[in-house]
């Protein structure tokens, strides 16, 4: 396919730039999901630090997750089956990120890195040093290369 997005550097580049984990990825699919980039940003901003800095589910995670959502989803709560291969395609998704990093839970990757970070607080100014120290570009673009081969393994029709 001719001008295809290589949404995993696209992701990686946004998250340099300053945008969240959760922005990064999610915004990085605006041509997948529809949604301009600005209100891609508000709408993945809370999700960025492990849900608003908390250090649960990788951000990363949760931007696939919305992804997939608007590009696989289901929208009617009495198809079952329709739920069934949704939430399977979540699962895939986690079970695939999990391969490569160990797991999906934000202050566990953290830590795999040598990092120690305690929820909350405020987001730390962004030089140089932020991103050689953390793992969160690679994370970042591995779930956009993922989310990316799983969008072309599952057509749209196959919802």
């Amino acid at each position: 396919m001719e001008n295809k997005t290589d949404h995993a550097k696209l992701a990686e580049r946004l998250f340099r730039e300053g945008y969240n984990c959760a922005q990064a990825v999610f915004c990085a699919f605006s041509d997948v999901t529809g949604i301009d980039r600005a209100a891609s940003a508000r709408m993945a901003s809370s999700f960025g630090g492990g849900l608003g800095r908390l250090r649960e589910t990788c951000g990363t995670v949760s931007a696939a997750a919305l992804v997939l959502g608007i590009a696989r989803g289901y929208d009617d709560p009495g198809d079952y089956e329709a739920k069934k291969r949704h939430y399977a395609l979540v699962r895939e998704f986690a079970a695939r990120f999990r391969e490569i990093h160990g797991g999906i839970v934000c202050r566990e990757l953290l830590a795999g890195a040598g990092m120690q970070h305690a929820a909350g607080g405020d987001p730390e100014p962004r030089g140089e040093a932020f991103y050689e120290k953390r793992p969160c570009p690679r994370l970042v673009a591995d779930a956009a290369r993922i989310l990316e081969e799983m969008l072309e393994e599952t057509p749209e029709e196959s919802r």
